[in-house]
């Protein structure tokens, strides 16, 4: 009896310990997401400082190292501003086509006693659609400080790589230290597989919805295909939200529900052949993780964390499923979840990849 209770209070210490740290993780979210994305882009970009260092001094190479990341991320925030931008431009100068498009469904639906005079056209209409759009555009120009302070946790990070892998090898508790180093150095392994994956799916992705936009005459193809190669590193959600956009830019511009329907569901057809057939053969079962897992770790780091905690929370869940695998009393989370045993006992099969820790 004394056993259960044992049992049954130590459950219960974990349960609140749990609840303790995801209120936490939500209520100083401006702490926390900054730290997270800082170790994503060191677990990336640590192996080409390494690579620097064997040639170059640790300070120049660390330099190199951050003017590349910079240039990247500004790159691609000018390419996000300039697709979104031009959506946003074509939504104000043709709303009245819009208007028009709502008009008319809204006559056809209550024709066929489907009532939409109500809530739903109080709140849905072209109105709504700009305040949305100020809003994406408000929240895109409020992220310069959190990137600012990822940017410094970034330099930071690379810069106490190697001291942290000397500290954990120097461990008094050698299980411990195991634990981090071989979690550390397969995490981000994983990570960097993860993101390649899904850039070269992104980029196929992207340039077959900028064909087949191209293809039927829907305006602002090359914006709908880098909309959806940006949008397709958010799993399920990102590739809905591209599928849903330019259908509704089809319905203003066709005017022909037969053409809505072939535009959405080709555009469906591409997300699924790309998601479902190509993406899993080309990763393998290395990076498998529970379909429903992936979909729990999108809504709940976009739950906690926004648009940031989206794009993210896949590779917290496979470093936090990777971390399980290193400790036989956590084992079962990864076995349940993932799949640590396709590609090899991290603790024993990860010891020829490169290690984010390991001294140069």
């Amino acid at each position: 009896m004394s056993m259960t209770s044992g049992k049954i209070y130590q459950s219960a210490q974990v349960l609140i310990a749990m609840i303790l740290a995801i209120a936490a993780l939500s209520v100083a979210s401006s702490v926390f997401a900054p730290v997270a994305f800082a170790l994503f882009i060191i677990a990336l970009v640590w192996p080409l400082q390494k690579r620097l260092k064997a040639v170059l001094p640790a300070m120049l190479a660390l330099a190199i190292s951050v003017v590349v990341m910079v240039v990247t991320f500004v790159a691609f925030g000018s390419l996000i501003v300039w697709a979104f931008g031009r959506v946003g431009r074509w939504i104000v100068s043709d709303a009245a086509r819009f208007q028009h498009f709502y008009d008319q469904t809204t006559v056809w639906l209550e024709g066929h006693g489907i009532a939409v005079a109500g809530v739903w056209s109080e709140n849905f209409n072209v109105n709504w659609m700009l305040r949305t759009a100020q809003t994406i555009s408000g929240r895109l120009n409020s992220t310069m400080s959190f990137w600012l302070v990822v940017l410094v946790y970034v330099i930071l990070g690379l810069l106490e790589v190697d001291d942290f892998g000397k500290k954990v090898r120097g461990m008094g508790n050698r299980d411990v230290g195991r634990v981090l180093l071989d979690g550390s150095t397969s995490t981000a392994t994983k990570i960097r597989r993860y993101m390649l994956v899904r850039t070269l799916m992104s980029v196929m992705t992207g340039l077959l919805v900028w064909g087949f936009a191209k293809l039927v005459g829907l305006q602002l193809a090359a914006e709908w295909g880098f909309i959806a190669f940006l949008l397709n590193y958010i799993p399920f959600m990102g590739p809905l939200i591209a599928t849903v956009f330019p259908t509704v830019f089809a319905m203003a511009q066709f005017e022909s529900w037969q053409a809505v329907i072939a535009v959405f569901a080709c555009l469906n057809l591409i997300q699924f052949i790309v998601g479902s057939y190509i993406e899993p053969r080309v990763a393998g079962s290395a990076l498998s993780i529970s379909p429903a897992m992936v979909l729990f770790s999108v809504f709940f780091w976009t739950y906690l964390w926004g648009v940031f905690g989206a794009f993210i929370g896949v590779p917290i869940t496979i470093a936090l499923l990777t971390f399980c695998a290193q400790h036989p009393s956590s084992l079962w989370v990864a076995e349940l979840f993932g799949s640590p045993g396709k590609d090899g006992q991290p603790a024993q099969g990860q010891q020829g990849v490169t290690d984010p820790v390991s001294p140069a």
